[in-house]
């Protein structure tokens, strides 16, 4: 990829906010850069909100929520439906933005594409199925109709790890409900959000319903719209102790919440298991986005009767992936996202390795430019080592040998997280038993990968509250109305 068609693929991408239907500069003209993880130089600068920028863009949600939710659910459907064709029309154009901006190879970035803009092709399906009900009273002599609307403006907030993804995953059922938004994307991934607003006006998506803030001073900005009182739901993707903040601020206001926490997903391979499937399913589970995803495979738990098996066929793949800029050909793990991330791989791996891991492959150091780390595996990581507790949210796969099935389920079950686990095994029984006992909101059953716009996505414990995706997504932005009626 020429670095000619970088350039103009980011001059392409607005760099304003865009408020009430218009871009526009922030409050003093204060903007913010946008880094190229890959050698830690800017791509470009964006606006960066100030609170009186936020208090606009709430302004504009609130005042185009009556006419939207009064907008036929055909019509907002179609809207949607538009922006998943004009996403996969443009889908390389869309790639190479979020690759530049976050350092995922391309590839990786046009899956993101694809999965993204399936949430709006399933939502503009969702959005003429909102449905209510009729039922005779008990006694007979009265009805009760049940209506679904709207629950009004909603404050949005996405990670920078799935720039594109994280959006569509709230904006697509907010706009099938009937919901005006403001939202606001992470400070280091704000591009592909930007660009997707754009889509959506292109689409015809009415002024003020989807408002964009990018700001360096997310709390700053955002805290004064949740506790304003006229936003009625707050959505957010992001780490575990940020989304208790971000509850506690909720409750003044009473806001309905959803949010999509950290995770620190258990993989379990029995015996039994097919291990080249099983292996297959570790690759994608653990290296899906380089490691940094809330759903990676950060804790795999092998029977000690195939460790050894398992472990050196593991890192015969880990060690052939190619570790470079995401735009090269034949990349297959990009850059970390900051200096931060890579810092606190490299101290987790360092904290593991002190307590007795044993390096198979990687950690090491990767010098130049970016912030790079290669693919890691440990053996015989033990239970007090960081990584076994921490999110690690990089390219690190720590093996850690069981011995039954009783074990296996409560090494996973030991952390406060419980978003996603995965479950290798040709045993039926075990299947289902492992299954039940496990305490995470998603399973992954002989296969590396749960996220699905046509599954509910979302976790239990600190991983978590509510579910995006499915056919239970849209729930989130609807209230449920009663109305008795009387007969006479």
């Amino acid at each position: 990829m020429s670095r000619e068609r970088e350039q103009e693929v980011v001059e392409a991408c607005p760099s304003e906010l865009f408020i009430a239907g218009k871009w526009q500069a922030a409050e003093g003209g204060k903007t913010l850069a946008v880094e190229d993880p890959a050698t830690g130089t800017a791509l470009c600068e964006v606006a960066d909100a100030s609170p009186a920028d936020g208090k606009a863009a709430l302004d504009a949600a609130v005042a185009a929520q009556a006419e939207w939710a009064a907008t036929a659910p055909r019509e907002r459907g179609e809207i949607l439906r538009r922006t998943y064709e004009l996403m996969t029309e443009r889908a390389d154009e869309l790639a190479l933005l979020m690759t530049l901006e976050m350092g995922k190879p391309v590839a990786e970035s046009k899956a993101e594409i694809a999965y993204a803009s399936e949430f709006f092709r399933w939502f503009a399906e969702e959005a003429v199925r909102i449905d209510g009900g009729y039922q005779v009273a008990p006694n007979g002599k009265g009805r009760f109709l049940v209506m679904r609307q709207p629950v009004g403006p909603c404050l949005l907030i996405t990670p920078w790890n799935f720039p594109a993804a994280m959006g569509a995953r709230k904006i697509g059922p907010a706009v099938a409900a009937g919901c005006t938004m403001v939202i606001k994307p992470a400070a280091q991934t704000p591009l592909s959000m930007l660009k997707l607003a754009e889509l959506m006006t292109e689409a015809g998506l009415p002024p003020g319903v989807l408002n964009v803030l990018t700001t360096s001073d997310s709390g700053g900005v955002m805290e004064p719209l949740i506790r304003d009182g006229r936003a009625r739901k707050l959505s957010f993707t992001g780490s575990t102790p940020v989304g208790r903040k971000l509850i506690e601020q909720s409750a003044e206001q009473v806001l309905r919440t959803s949010m999509e926490l950290g995770g620190n997903a258990p993989f379990l391979v029995f015996a039994d298991a097919d291990l080249d499937k099983a292996v297959d399913g570790a690759m994608l589970a653990k290296m899906r986005n380089g490691g940094e995803a809330c759903t990676a495979a950060n804790r795999i738990y092998v029977h000690s009767s195939v460790m050894e098996a398992f472990g050196a066929k593991l890192t015969e793949r880990m060690a052939a992936l190619k570790v470079g800029r995401g735009t090269e050909d034949g990349v297959d793990v990009g850059p970390l996202i900051d200096a931060k991330q890579r810092d606190k791989v490299k101290d987790l791996v360092d904290d593991a390795v002190a307590l007795g891991a044993e390096v198979l492959t990687g950690a090491t150091t990767v010098e130049g430019d970016g912030y790079f780390y290669p693919p890691t595996v440990l053996a015989g990581v033990p239970t007090s080592a960081r990584l076994q507790k921490e999110e690690i949210f990089g390219p690190v796969a720590p093996l850690t040998a069981f011995e039954d099935e009783d074990e296996a389920v409560a090494m996973a079950n030991d952390t406060e997280f419980g978003l996603v686990s995965y479950l290798f095994t040709s045993d039926l029984g075990r299947a289902l038993r492992v299954s039940e006992r496990l305490e995470t909101g998603m399973i992954g059953l002989n296969q590396g990968i749960v996220s699905n716009p046509a599954a509910p996505f979302g976790g239990v414990k600190q991983s978590g509250l509510g579910r995006e995706g499915g056919s239970v997504g849209i729930d989130e932005y609807l209230e449920t109305k009663y109305v008795a009626v009387a007969l006479d």
